[in-house]
């Protein structure tokens, strides 16, 4: 049988050749493509395939003991998109801003559980999963929102999740309406994203310079 991750060690890829500089630029614009989308084309269906797909990229995700204990549901029906989209809490640095509007929800949910009969799961987890969707998400030229603001009690409720499940997450799958943009912090340091008169999201990021930590006789930034 092929590994799954043969590809890393294909030729074409080697550090030496002009594609592995390719790749490299694309999956740079690839994260930086991968922003916190609220705002979607909600008449714009997401597929069943299209999930199931990025639950498979999220199948292959780090996972710690690799236990893999994360299951997920997939749903793309607005009688059950609008029922798991009233157990969300979104954007909180928006004041007044609890979820997108009619005509601007997420056409598709994923939501994260974990199977507790496979024992304890360690908290990043979910975040490698996440990430991978959303990055699948990104280059099928989609948009998403990983929230952890769930009411939890309401939303098993909804499910009628079985006792051998607990809700880890949801994450929020659509066609992308709003612009949104990356921008140095200021001197305040202030981290609060916030949108402009004409609704273009505005996200401060550090410098890479803030971020690096130098220590006495090592971590020299000049190497």
């Amino acid at each position: 049988m092929q590994p799954l991750n043969s590809l890393l060690f294909a030729p074409h890829l080697r550090h030496n050749d002009k594609n592995y500089d390719e790749v490299r630029r694309l999956l740079k614009d690839l994260v930086i493509r991968n922003r916190t989308c609220r705002r979607f084309h909600q008449e714009r269906p997401v597929s069943l395939d299209t999930l199931k797909e990025l639950v498979d990229l999220a199948r292959l995700a780090p996972s710690g003991y690799n236990r893999q204990g994360l299951k997920y549901i997939l749903f793309n029906q607005p009688e059950w998109t609008d029922r798991i989209n009233d157990c969300l809490t979104w954007a909180g640095y928006i004041k007044g801003w609890k979820s997108p509007p009619e005509g601007e929800k997420p056409s598709a949910f994923i939501v994260m559980v974990r199977d507790v009969g496979l024992g304890p799961m360690l908290a990043q987890d979910q975040g490698f999963a996440a990430m991978c969707i959303l990055l699948g998400a990104v280059e099928r030229g989609l948009g998403g929102c990983f929230l952890i603001a769930v009411d939890k009690t309401r939303l098993r409720a909804v499910l009628d999740l079985g006792d051998g499940y607990e809700i880890e997450a949801v994450v929020a799958i659509g066609h992308p309406k709003e612009q949104i943009v990356l921008e140095e912090m200021g001197a305040d340091g202030d981290v609060r994203y916030w949108r402009d008169e004409q609704g273009v999201h505005h996200v401060p990021k550090r410098s890479l310079a803030d971020i690096i930590l130098t220590i006495p006789g090592g971590g020299r930034q000049d190497a």
